[in-house]
């Protein structure tokens, strides 16, 4: 399905890692959360090799638009998997609509904290979906300025003490922004020093962050990374530079940043060839892009086109 062109560029997207299962979610999200609806699809392609090894003219990626967030679902196979170092807030207005999305989401899910009135909220619970991702849904008043759906990365193991550090990081590399809250953990909730909630705005979209203490089975994996999509190759050699230093390249736009977080950073045209009608071109692209690192928006456009340029 095409791309619309009248759809305004989302900065930060999602990208959550499933081994077959995009078109599956996509359905179920989309039964869960009023309004929310597929964007564009792209699948891949008939005559390029996959480092997945999904089959060829498979579903590659679906784009969602969830609450008003953009999202997308990638088929990348069994390697990685989402787990709740990555987690979304979802703000709803009254307790009433708490409930409902708690039972939705705990059809072939787990609760990590169970439905309940907390100090923070009236109806709050954390749950993990039947694909791994896992969801905060909390009743009341929202933050000026965020939007229903604000990703949040929990520090543990090795990173955990370093939220406020990636708070103020993150603030410096993407425009406009700005720490916006770091609350503390108060004497006998945990270590004095560890950030309990933390929030920085980036480019208009919130992004939370918290210290978790205990043990935790889980870190920072690909199964759940950002993308920041760019407006050309400037942006792209600069929020490359940026999110990569102290941190490691990856392939195909990917890297982990100094916290081993994973970002994509993506020419925001990509999404516009993966739904073209052209496939010979799309093919074109798609290969030139498994052979790098950072991304080359000149040379991925070249290789769109073709020799002749008309694609």
């Amino acid at each position: 399905r095409a791309v619309e062109a009248a759809m305004p560029m989302t900065r930060i997207v999602p990208c959550v890692w499933l081994d077959d299962q995009a078109e599956t979610a996509a359905a179920f999200y989309s039964r869960t959360f009023k309004g929310t609806r597929v964007v564009s699809s792209s699948r891949y392609p008939e005559g390029s090799a996959n480092p997945s090894g999904r089959p060829p003219g498979s579903v590659l990626t679906v784009e969602l638009e969830l609450l008003g967030q953009r999202f997308t679902l990638l088929n990348g196979g069994p390697i990685f998997k989402p787990n709740p170092s990555v987690s979304f807030f979802v703000h709803v207005d009254t307790p009433a609509e708490v409930d409902p999305l708690y039972a939705a989401l705990m059809e072939g899910g787990e609760a990590l904290m169970p439905l309940d009135g907390y100090p923070w909220s009236e109806r709050y619970a954390w749950v993990q979906d039947r694909f791994g991702v896992s969801w905060q849904l909390i009743a009341g008043r929202r933050p000026e300025g965020s939007g229903a759906v604000v990703p949040c990365l929990m520090f543990v193991g090795p990173m955990h003490g370093r939220a406020a550090e990636a708070l103020r990081f993150l603030a410096g590399v993407l425009p406009g922004g700005r720490v916006e809250a770091l609350e503390h953990y108060a004497a006998g909730e945990g270590p004095v020093e560890m950030v309990k909630h933390g929030r920085v705005l980036l480019d208009g979209q919130a992004l939370i962050a918290m210290d978790a203490h205990g043990g935790h089975g889980f870190a920072f994996s690909e199964g759940l990374s950002l993308q920041v999509m760019c407006q050309g190759q400037a942006e792209v050699d600069r929020f490359w530079a940026a999110l990569s230093d102290g941190g490691e390249p990856g392939q195909c736009g990917w890297l982990k940043d100094r916290f081993g977080f994973s970002w994509q950073v993506v020419p925001a045209a990509w999404e516009q060839w993966t739904a073209h009608s052209d496939k010979a071109a799309y093919d074109r692209a798609f290969s030139a892009l498994l052979e790098m690192k950072k991304l080359d928006v000149v040379a991925l456009e070249r290789a769109f086109r073709g020799p002749s340029g008309t694609a």
